[in-house]
C-alpha cells in the first residue's frame, strides 16, 4: 500500500493483493519506521466498518487509520470502480480530502517494481 499525503489530503493505492486482503479479513495495514521503538513509526491501514455510513480517518498516537462502511467496500473490491473518495469535516472551515485507489502498474517498468502485483494499466504510458 502506498501513502501519499498533501496538506490536508490523504491518498492511499492499493495493489491487487491488499485489496483482496482487505476483503477477505477486512484490514489491511503498512508502517514507516523512523527508529527502533514502536512510537518511532507510522502506522497507515484501512478498515472496514460493518456498522460504518460513511468513509472517515482517524488519528490515534501513531496510528492513521481509514475506515470505510463494509458495504461500500465489498463492492469496490469485487467491481470494477478505481477510486473511493471523500471529504471529512474537520471543524474551523478544514476539510480533510480521503481518497483510496486500486494501483495500477507503471507502463514503464521501475527498479525494484518488476514483480509488483498492481492493475493493469489501462494507459500506454506513465
Amino acid at each position: 500500500m502506498k501513502l501519499r499525503i498533501l496538506d490536508d489530503s490523504l491518498r492511499l493505492r492499493l495493489p491487487r493483493g491488499d485489496v483482496e486482503r482487505l476483503r477477505a479479513t477486512g484490514r489491511i495495514e503498512a508502517a514507516i519506521h523512523f527508529g527502533p521503538g514502536p512510537q518511532q513509526r507510522l502506522v497507515y491501514a484501512i478498515a472496514v466498518d460493518p456498522q460504518g455510513q460513511r468513509m472517515r480517518a482517524t488519528l490515534t498516537g501513531t496510528d492513521v487509520v481509514v475506515h470505510i462502511p463494509q458495504s461500500v467496500a465489498h463492492a469496490w473490491a469485487d467491481g470494477e470502480e478505481i477510486s473511493l473518495s471523500a471529504d471529512q469535516s474537520l471543524g474551523d472551515g478544514r476539510t480533510l480530502s480521503l481518497l483510496v485507489e486500486k494501483d495500477f502498474k507503471c507502463v514503464v517498468t521501475r527498479p525494484g517494481e518488476d514483480g509488483y502485483d498492481g492493475y493493469d494499466n489501462p494507459n500506454t504510458s506513465c
